[in-house]
C-alpha cells in the first residue's frame, strides 16, 4: 500500500505464536482459497491485521472498525469517531486490543455479556501524547506493546509507560516478534531489540539500510529478515548476511509487505503487487497464490496463520482464507483455454486434459521434492472436438473422442478407431478391450508391438453405450446413454451378440432413466436416483442393495463409482464426491467432508478421477484439475475441534429481547420462550453439524443438524442446562454448556404465598363480618317482605272489589245496550210495520169503488193518499231512529262521515239499516222505495265506500 510518508511503502504484519503440526506444502497447483468479499462481511475494503482469541473467533483490523467472524456470523464493532483500526491482538483472556489514529484500548465482554470498548488513551503520559497511527500490537505475558512510527507504549498493571523515544527524523518502522525477541527498525540506523522496556542496538544490522518488513524465526538462533527492496537476509545473532533464493527476483520486483512462518520450515510472504509467495527452508519457491489462482486482490496488507494452519490474508479489498496444508490443490484455467474438462490423466511425465475443445498436455515433474512449477498447457494437434475418456491400459494411453479413439504418445495422437463417441473402455481379457460408443460396442486387440488396434464392432447391438462392465460369467452389462440397462451374451468368437435383454422398471429397477452399471469389489452394481441395485440371476430381477445404501447415507444416489486403490472407491453423486474405504469387512468408512470444495466444480455425468501414484489422485474439474493427497489423515487430522460457542441468547414473548450473558440467567415466566444461536469457530470447508440436549426439557440428544439456531418454547418454571456439541465428518467436539432458569409466575413465588396467607386471614374476617351483615340484611328483608305482602294483599282485595264493581257496571251497561238495541230494533220494526200498514191502506184506497161499483176518481183520493205518503215519509221517525241508533252504536255516523264525507242522508240511512242487518224488504219499507231501488242504492253505496267486488258490505259496516 503506497503512502506519502518518510518511506516509500507501509508494510503491515502481525506475527503471533503458532502452535500447529508441521506438514508438507504441495507445489502442485494451488491450495483452496475461500474468499470473503466485503459484500459478505459488510464492512470496509481494507483489512490491516488479524488475530484469534481463546474461543477461536477471528478478529480483523478493518477500515471501518473491529470485525469479528465465528465461522458463521460476521459482526462489526465501530471505534469512537469511526476510526480505522490498524492493529489488533487478542490476549487469550477475553480482551481484544486495538490501535488506531490517536487511539489505543481493548474490547471485552462485561458481566452482562455485552462487548464494549475501553479506551486507554487517558493513561498515556502527557509528555508523550498519541498523535499517530498504531501499526503493531503484541501481547507479551503481563505487558501489551503498542507501536506507532514515533513511539512504543507499554501497558502493564493499569499503567502506560513509554520506551525511550527515537531521535527527531529517525522514526521507527515496525516492531516484530521473532520467537521470544522483540525487534524494531529505526530508519537509517538498523535494528534494535526491546530489552527490559529499553531499546538496545543490534550490531551489524546497519547493513540492512531500511525497509524491514518481516522478521521470522529461521531455526536455532537465526532469523529471516525480509526487506522492501533488498531481498532476504539471515541474522545469526552476530552478523547479517544476504540469503539468495529462487524468489529473489520475485521479492524485489513485487515488493514484500509482510510475512509469517509456517510449521514445517516454510515461510509465506505477502506482496504489494502479486499476492503471496511461499518458500521452504532451502529457498525454493513451493507456492505462488495471486488473483489468477483465487485471491480477490494482489495487494496483501496482512498475513496470519491460525493453529489449524489456515493462512488468513487481509487484502486491500477483502479477506481470504487459504488452506495451505490441505489434501486438495488446484489448477484453474483462468484464461479459458481449455473449455470444459471432461477427463484428465498423467502419463510419461506429462499431464493430459481432455476437454470439449480437444486434448491438452503439459510437462509434469514427478520427483517427490518437486519445485514449484507453473504449467504451460499446449494443444495436441488433430484432437479438436470432445474428449470423453482418457484411459491407461497396459502402458498405452487411449483417448475416447467424439470422432473415434486415438492412441496418445507424447504430444501426438494416432487414430485407431473411427467409431464415434468413445465413452468408456474396459478389459475383456489380457489381449482384448471392449468400448462403449455412440452406436454400440467396439472391440480392440493387442498387436505384436503391444499397441491396441481396432478389431471389430459387436453385431446385433447398436444402442448408445455409456458404461460397460463384464460380470464373472463373461456377460456384458451395458447401460444405455439415457435409459435402461442391457445384458449381452456374446457368441463363441465374441463378434456377435447371441442374446440381448433390456431391463427397466418392469424388472425391478426404479425406472429406465439414469441407470448406470459399475464394478465394486468384483460385484456388478447398478446406480439410480433411488439408490444402488443388484441383479439376481435366478429370478432375473433387480433388488435394492439396502446394506450398501444404508452405509452410504446420502451418497446412495451416487451416479458414478471410480476405483481408487486398496479397496477404496470414489462415489460421485451429481457433483458431490466421497471416498469410501471398504478394507474392513462389513464396514464402510466414507469421507465426504474433505471434498466439499469440489461440489459444483465437476462436470456432471463426466466426472473423472485418475490415480497418479499410491496416494495421489488427479481429479477433473470444469475449468482445470485438482490434486488429492490421500495420506489417511482426512480433513481434520489429529487436531481437535474447537468448542461450540453460544453466540446469542434471546427471549421472546410480545417482544424479542437479547439476554445478557452472566452466571445466573433467569427468564421471566411471561417470556419463557428462548432462542439460542451457536456456532463452531471452524473455518475449513466442511459440513458442520450440531446436536443439542436441553436437560429439564427433553430426555435425549437431538438429531444432527446444520442449523445454528434453536428455539425452545413454553418452558415451564425450573432450572435448565443446554448442552451443544458439533461434528465435522466423524469428529465430535467437546460439549458446551449453558445453564439458565425460568422464574415461576408471580402467583407462585414465596412472597405471593405470604400474600395468600394474609389474604386468607383478611378474607376470613371479611367473610365473617359479611355473614353477620347478610343475616341482618336478611332479617330486614323478611320484615319488609311481610309488610309488602300485607300491603299487596290489601291492594289485591281493593283491586278485586274494584273489578267486581266494574264487572257489575259492565254487565249493567251491556244490559242497557241490549235493551236499547232491542228498543231500536222494535222501533225500526214499528216503523216498518207502520209503513207497510200505510202502504196497504194506500193500495186499498186505490181500489175503493162507489155505490155503482166504479172506482173513485183520483181527485177524491189524492188528499187521503197525500196524508198516507206524508205518514210514510215522516222525518220524525228517522230522527227518533237516528237518536236511538247513536245511543246503541256510538259515533258510527261520525266515523262514517269522517272517512266518507260524500255520503248523503239517504246513504247514511241505508248504512244504519245494513249495520242492523235488515233485509231488503224491511229497508225498502223504511225508505219507502222498491226492492229494485234498494239494490240500486246498495250498488251506489259500495262505489262510494270504495269496496272491492268480493268484499261484503254488511261486514264492512259492522267493523266500523
Amino acid at each position: 500500500m503506497r503512502l506519502s510518508t518518510v518511506f516509500q511503502f507501509i508494510i503491515i504484519a502481525v506475527l503471533l505464536p503458532v502452535v500447529a503440526f508441521g506438514a508438507r506444502i504441495r507445489s502442485i497447483g494451488v491450495p483452496y482459497v475461500q474468499n470473503y468479499p466485503k459484500t459478505v462481511y459488510q464492512a470496509g475494503n481494507q483489512n490491516w491485521a488479524e488475530t484469534r482469541d481463546g474461543n477461536g473467533i477471528m478478529y480483523f483490523a478493518n477500515s471501518e472498525g473491529l470485525l469479528s467472524y465465528d465461522g458463521h456470523n460476521w459482526q462489526l464493532y465501530r471505534l469512537p469517531n469511526g476510526l480505522i483500526v490498524r492493529a489488533v491482538a487478542a490476549d487469550g483472556k477475553g480482551k481484544i486490543y486495538t490501535g488506531a489514529f490517536g487511539e489505543i484500548g481493548y474490547w471485552s465482554a462485561g458481566k452482562d455479556g455485552v462487548f464494549r470498548y475501553t479506551s486507554l488513551v487517558k493513561l498515556i503520559p502527557k509528555k508523550f501524547p498519541l498523535k499517530e497511527e498504531i501499526w503493531k500490537i503484541h501481547i507479551d505475558e503481563d505487558r501489551i506493546l503498542f507501536q506507532s512510527f514515533g513511539t512504543i507504549y507499554i501497558y502493564r498493571n493499569g499503567r502506560i509507560s513509554v520506551v525511550n523515544p527515537p531521535l527527531p527524523f529517525q522514526p521507527y518502522l515496525f516492531l516484530f516478534k521473532a520467537g521470544n525477541r522483540y525487534l524494531v527498525e529505526r530508519l537509517n540506523e538498523g535494528l534494535y531489540e526491546l530489552q527490559n522496556d529499553k531499546l538496545a542496538f543490534i550490531s551489524g544490522s546497519n547493513v540492512l539500510k531500511s525497509g524491514i518488513l518481516s522478521i521470522l524465526p529461521f531455526g536455532g538462533n537465526r532469523y529471516l529478515i525480509a526487506t522492501s527492496k533488498n531481498g532476504l537476509f539471515i541474522y545469526d545473532g552476530a552478523s547479517v548476511t544476504p540469503w539468495a533464493t529462487q524468489a529473489d527476483d520475485f521479492i524485489k520486483r513485487y515488493q514484500i509487505n509482510n510475512g509469517v512462518a509456517i510449521p514445517g520450515n516454510y515461510f509465506a510472504f505477502g506482496t504489494i503487487l502479486n499476492g503471496i509467495i511461499i518458500i521452504d527452508g532451502a529457498g525454493n519457491v513451493v507456492q505462488h497464490i495471486n488473483k489468477s489462482s483465487g485471491l480477490q486482490n494482489n495487494t496483501v496488507l496482512s498475513l496470519y496463520l491460525d493453529k489449524e494452519q489456515n493462512l488468513w490474508a487481509g487484502l486491500d479489498n477483502g479477506i481470504d482464507r487459504i488452506e495451505i496444508i490441505s489434501p486438495l490443490y488446484f489448477y484453474f484455467d483462468k484464461s479459458g483455454q481449455f473449455g470444459t474438462v471432461y477427463s484428465s490423466i498423467i502419463h510419461n511425465n506429462k499431464i493430459y486434459l481432455g476437454t470439449n475443445q480437444g486434448l491438452f498436455y503439459s510437462d509434469w515433474i514427478a520427483q517427490n521434492n518437486r519445485p514449484f512449477q507453473s504449467f504451460n498447457f499446449k494443444f495436441v494437434a488433430g484432437s479438436q472436438g470432445q474428449v470423453w475418456d482418457l484411459s491407461l491400459l497396459d502402458g498405452k494411453l487411449l483417448c475416447g473422442h467424439n470422432e473415434g479413439t486415438y492412441q496418445v504418445e507424447g504430444d501426438k495422437i494416432s487414430k485407431i478407431s473411427s467409431e464415434n463417441g468413445g465413452w468408456s473402455i474396459r478389459k475383456l481379457n489380457d489381449n482384448q478391450l471392449v468400448q462403449g460408443t455412440y452406436t454400440g460396442l467396439a472391440v480392440y486387440r493387442k498387436d505384436a508391438g503391444g499397441n491396441w488396434v481396432f478389431d471389430y464392432k459387436v453385431k446385433n447391438f447398436s444402442a448408445p453405450s455409456r458404461y460397460v462392465e463384464k460380470d464373472n460369467k463373461g456377460q456384458l452389462w451395458v447401460s444405455h446413454a439415457y435409459k435402461g440397462v442391457y445384458k449381452i451374451r456374446l457368441n463363441a468368437d465374441g463378434r456377435t451378440a447371441a442374446s440381448v435383454k433390456y431391463y427397466d422398471d418392469k424388472n425391478g429397477l426404479p425406472g429406465g432413466y439414469n441407470v448406470n452399471v459399475f464394478n465394486l469389489n468384483n460385484q456388478i452394481l447398478f446406480s439410480s436416483n433411488a439408490g444402488f441395485y443388484i441383479y439376481d440371476e435366478i429370478s432375473d430381477k433387480f433388488f435394492r442393495y439396502n446394506q450398501l445404501n444404508n452405509m452410504l447415507g446420502s451418497f446412495r444416489t451416487a451416479n458414478k463409482i471410480i476405483s481408487a486403490n486398496w479397496q477404496k472407491y470414489w462415489f460421485i453423486d451429481h457433483g458431490r464426491v466421497a471416498l469410501a474405504d471398504l478394507s474392513v469387512n462389513g464396514r464402510l468408512k466414507l469421507d465426504s467432508t474433505s471434498f466439499r470444495v469440489l461440489s459444483g466444480r465437476m462436470v456432471k455425468y463426466y466426472e473423472s478421477i485418475s490415480r497418479i501414484s499410491n496416494n495421489l489422485f488427479l481429479i477433473s474439474i470444469d475449468d482445470g484439475f485438482a490434486i488429492y493427497n490421500d495420506d489417511g489423515k482426512g480433513l481434520t487430522g489429529n487436531t481437535p475441534l474447537p468448542a461450540v460457542l453460544i453466540r446469542k441468547i434471546e427471549r421472546f414473548g410480545d417482544k424479542i429481547r437479547t439476554v445478557k450473558r452472566r452466571n445466573d440467567i433467569q427468564l421471566p415466566y411471561k417470556e419463557n420462550n428462548l432462542r439460542v444461536n451457536f456456532s463452531l469457530p471452524y473455518y475449513r470447508q466442511a459440513r458442520v453439524e450440531f446436536q443439542y440436549y436441553l436437560k429439564g426439557y427433553s430426555d435425549k440428544w437431538s438429531e444432527w443438524t446444520t442449523q445454528t439456531q434453536k428455539e425452545f418454547t413454553s418452558l415451564s418454571q425450573g432450572d435448565y442446562q443446554l448442552q451443544v456439541r458439533a461434528r465435522v465428518n466423524e469428529q465430535v467436539s467437546d460439549i458446551t454448556t449453558l445453564s439458565f432458569s425460568v422464574k415461576p409466575p408471580w402467583y407462585l413465588r414465596r412472597i405471593a404465598f405470604v400474600g395468600y396467607l394474609i389474604l386468607v386471614v383478611i378474607i376470613y374476617y371479611a367473610a365473617k363480618r359479611y355473614y353477620q351483615f347478610k343475616i341482618r340484611k336478611h332479617q330486614q328483608r323478611l320484615q319488609k317482605k311481610l309488610q309488602a305482602e300485607k300491603e299487596e294483599f290489601v291492594k289485591k282485595e281493593a283491586a278485586a272489589q274494584e273489578q267486581r264493581m266494574v264487572k257489575l257496571k259492565y254487565e249493567q251497561l251491556q244490559n242497557d245496550l241490549d235493551r236499547k238495541s232491542r228498543e231500536l230494533a222494535n222501533s225500526a220494526m214499528n216503523i216498518v210495520y207502520k209503513n207497510e200498514l200505510l202502504q196497504r191502506i194506500h193500495d186499498e184506497i186505490t181500489e175503493l169503488k162507489d155505490a155503482g161499483g166504479k172506482k173513485l176518481p183520483p181527485e177524491q183520493l189524492r188528499k187521503i193518499q197525500k196524508v198516507i205518503d206524508d205518514g210514510m215519509n215522516d222525518e220524525r221517525d228517522w230522527v227518533l231512529f237516528e237518536n236511538s241508533f247513536n245511543e246503541t252504536h256510538e259515533n258510527f255516523f261520525k266515523k262514517l262521515k269522517a272517512q266518507h264525507p260524500d255520503l248523503v242522508p239517504n246513504d247514511l240511512k241505508l248504512c244504519a239499516y245494513l249495520r242492523m242487518n235488515m233485509n231488503s224488504k224491511e229497508m225498502a219499507s223504511l225508505l219507502n222505495i222498491s226492492l229494485r231501488g234498494i239494490e240500486i242504492r246498495r250498488y251506489r253505496l259500495r262505489k262510494k265506500l270504495g269496496l272491492e267486488h268480493d268484499q261484503n258490505l254488511v261486514e264492512f259496516l259492522m267493523a266500523l
